[in-house]
This record gives C-alpha cells, sequence and structure tokens, in this order.
C-alpha cells in the first residue's frame, strides 16, 4: 500500500435481521434498533443500525483491503443514521485511499455512506504493516 492508493468500495446489505443478531450479540437492546413506532416516537425516520455496527463494517472493510492485518486504531463520529427498512436491506458503502505509509504503520482515509448521506465523520484506521 503507497500513499494515494485508492481502496475498492465494499457494499455491506444490513437487514433487520443483522440488527437482531447484533442487539444479542452486544447486549444493545434499545428498541430504536427494531421498532419502527418507538422509533419513530424519539424523531428517528425508523428502525436505525446500531453505530457499533456500522462502525464494525468498517473493520471487516478494512480487514478485507489488508488482508487482515493488525488494527491499530479504528474510529470515527456518528453524524447520521443508517435506516433500515422493514422489508430488504439498506446498503452501507466504505471506501477509502491510503493516507500515509510508514514503516511500520498504514493510514487509510476512509468514507461511509448510505445512500446519498455520509453516515460516519472522519472515519480513520491505522494497520500495522
Amino acid at each position: 500500500m503507497t500513499p494515494g492508493d485508492v481502496l475498492a468500495p465494499q457494499v455491506f446489505a444490513v437487514t433487520r435481521a443483522d440488527l437482531v443478531r447484533y442487539a444479542e450479540a452486544s447486549g444493545d437492546h434499545n428498541p430504536i434498533h427494531q421498532d419502527d413506532d418507538v422509533a419513530r416516537s424519539v424523531g428517528l425516520p425508523g428502525v436505525i443500525a446500531h453505530g457499533m455496527y456500522t462502525l464494525a463494517l468498517v473493520g471487516r472493510a478494512v480487514a478485507g483491503w489488508t488482508g487482515g492485518a493488525e488494527v491499530v486504531e479504528l474510529g470515527a463520529k456518528f453524524i447520521a443514521p443508517v435506516v433500515v427498512p422493514a422489508e430488504g436491506a439498506a446498503e452501507v458503502v466504505v471506501s477509502g485511499t491510503v493516507k500515509s505509509a510508514g514503516e511500520s504503520l498504514v493510514t487509510l482515509a476512509l468514507e461511509v455512506r448510505c445512500g446519498d448521506a455520509k453516515v460516519l465523520g472522519m472515519p480513520k484506521a491505522v494497520v500495522r504493516a
């Protein structure tokens, strides 16, 4: 990986069943992730994906690009929800470029979108080269 390399976008389909499985694995059973009425009652457009689930998809993309290299840093700001429809899936697209590459660390500048919206702000990953 060299600075400026563009990484092939990774596309993830997020379904309501994924949210149920994530809730079980994480222990996060907040009903905004499973019940449209509850989500709307707090001002959301509908059921949304867990923010940490969205960030986990970024981790999957990074692992795919780097062959499973050790992740030293992974972070972002949650700036917009991933709204997951009752039928079908929401599509999360993770793309990126190599920002810097040193002897031991590679920094990736990332973009994470769902439809036309950026859902994570300033997403970044650092991996051991």
